[in-house]
């Protein structure tokens, strides 16, 4: 069967009749499903509690469902004989059905490798497919996406974010419009399921870009290593621009080690003054001097600090994300004012240090998307001595290493959701001066309204109240988007009942100090 999915990389093979197992239901795994029924595959979909909307349109789009447990390999996925398992992302390596599949010699895939397959489906008037652009990282992926696509979009390229920033790269590979771009954010679980494929046609980039590097989603992989491993699947092949962080000694290391094609280049991105093939930072002006022909004696301006203040977007992360988002917008010839218009309109998504209120001189943070210790570390270098909300579900990390990092310098701490213990435990043993108070609060809508009390308790005059947990939130919340919007509801509940001043317009970007 190998032979025949070596020759499974275009939309126009025949993929009809190719038996094909997709395990879950949600948006990946329907995309999936879908894509395979039209391409003439017998398609089987495995779940366990299938959302009754898409369960409701397999058999119109002619796949079967199976719907039940999957802690053993399920008769009905053996007895459909599978050629190949096209796994969504949240099933992990040593999850039964993915240990069977590989220990039976079954192929198995991402929804990312059957992307990148059938990826001339709709191509340009030239004839050629999209590119496709790779962003992960540990922490600002969606950020970077976003800001890349605005990027390409300015300079005339017809640009699609997609992947695990929500929509399906099968959804914008079908798209009949057609793009130029796919700008493609990858998580470590689609990486790794990527690093996989051995077929002839491997999914080469034009450009790839890992952020940054720190421990997450360590009960998935099982390891750090694994997750690094996984990472760096990333800049494989990539054929233009390997763009790393220069302050990240690991995804120097990556590129390093990655197989690339001849004539790619690495370029680099941090806070500092740039080398001929970097982009960074002179006297407040973010400058360009990788693709510039004129790179060792000058550097292109793309625009400045102070204008991106204007726009919120001066924290160190986000210019940090900004610039690597321009490198690859550079590698595709966006031309520098069209890279300043872009950030002249963007606006980052909720939850991504927002500034939610301002009220009888207390400034509240929502950075509810800083789900990992990295994240919170550059969320606590924004504001540092702010009574930090810490704390939910762990996913297996330890969090000591952050709190003796910038914990010592929070006014105080309170804690929330179900790995409290672990928390208040690394602020006795590395920042035993800071207050810390825990909430006992278990039920979903009494916690932030318990959190925003006590923090009003402590605030004073010039303080900063951050959300910013370090963790998941899954414990307490339906979404790091919930727990966000329960914590600002909270803030207003509290102003509203007229709890101080506070400001009527909306709050302006924090002082300059704190970014």
């Amino acid at each position: 069967m190998s032979a025949r999915l070596d020759g499974l990389t275009s939309w126009n093979a025949d993929w009809r009749g190719l038996r094909v197992v997709v395990l879950g239901l949600s948006v990946t795994g329907f995309s999936v499903a879908d894509t395979l029924a039209e391409l003439g595959a017998d398609v089987l979909v495995a779940t366990e509690g299938a959302d009754a909307e898409y369960a409701r349109l397999l058999p119109v789009i002619g796949a079967t469902l199976y719907d039940g447990s999957l802690q053993s390999v399920p008769e009905a996925v053996v007895a459909h004989a599978p050629d190949v398992v096209i796994a969504s992302p949240g099933f992990p390596p040593h999850h039964p059905v993915i240990r069977w599949a590989i220990e039976s010699g079954t192929a198995v895939w991402g929804d990312i490798e059957l992307a990148w397959r059938v990826r001339d489906k709709v191509v340009r008037p030239d004839g050629r497919p999209a590119d496709w652009v790779l962003i992960t990282g540990t922490n600002g992926k969606t950020t970077t996406t976003q800001l890349t696509a605005a990027m390409l979009a300015a300079g005339g390229l017809r640009a699609a974010p997609c992947g695990n920033i929500g929509v399906p790269v099968l959804d914008a590979v079908r798209d009949p419009g057609g793009f130029d771009v796919l700008v493609v954010e990858m998580s470590s679980h689609q990486l790794w399921y990527l690093g996989l494929a051995d077929g002839p046609d491997r999914l080469s980039p034009h450009a790839s870009v890992c952020l940054n590097l720190a421990d997450d989603h360590l009960e998935w992989h099982g390891s750090f290593d694994a997750y690094r491993d996984a990472k760096a699947v990333v800049y494989q092949n990539t054929r233009v621009a390997c763009v790393y962080n220069k302050a990240d000694v690991a995804t120097r290391e990556m590129v390093e080690q990655a197989e690339v094609v001849e004539g790619c280049r690495a370029i680099g991105f941090d806070l500092g003054v740039p080398g001929p093939s970097d982009l960074g930072l002179v006297d407040g002006i973010l400058v360009d001097r990788a693709f510039h022909e004129e790179r060792r004696t000058s550097a292109l301006e793309l625009t400045t600090v102070t204008e991106l203040a204007a726009r919120d977007l001066a924290a160190p992360h986000v210019v940090a994300n900004i610039l690597a988002a321009a490198g690859l917008a550079r590698s595709l010839d966006v031309d520098p004012a069209a890279i300043r218009s872009a950030l002249l309109s963007f606006r980052l998504d909720p939850h991504r240090i927002e500034i939610v209120a301002r009220a009888a001189g207390v400034t509240w943070v929502d950075d509810s998307k800083a789900t990992n210790p990295h994240a919170a570390a550059s969320s606590l270098a924004a504001f540092p001595g702010a009574i930090w909300v810490v704390g939910g579900l762990l996913k297996g990390v330890d969090i000591s290493d952050l709190v003796a990092a910038r914990g010592a310098a929070s006014k105080a701490a309170i804690v929330i959701g179900h790995d409290r213990t672990a928390v208040v435990a690394a602020f006795a043993r590395h920042a035993p001066a800071v207050p810390v108070i825990e909430v006992e609060a278990t039920q979903t809508e009494e916690v932030m309204a318990r959190v925003v009390e006590l923090a009003a308790e402590v605030a004073g005059d010039g303080d900063v109240v951050l959300l910013a947990p370090a963790a998941a939130s899954f414990d307490q919340f339906a979404s790091y988007a919930d727990r966000g919007r329960r914590f600002a509801d909270a803030v207003r509940e509290r102003i509203g009942r007229g709890d101080g001043d506070h400001d009527t317009e909306p709050p302006d970007a924090p002082a300059d100090e704190h970014r």
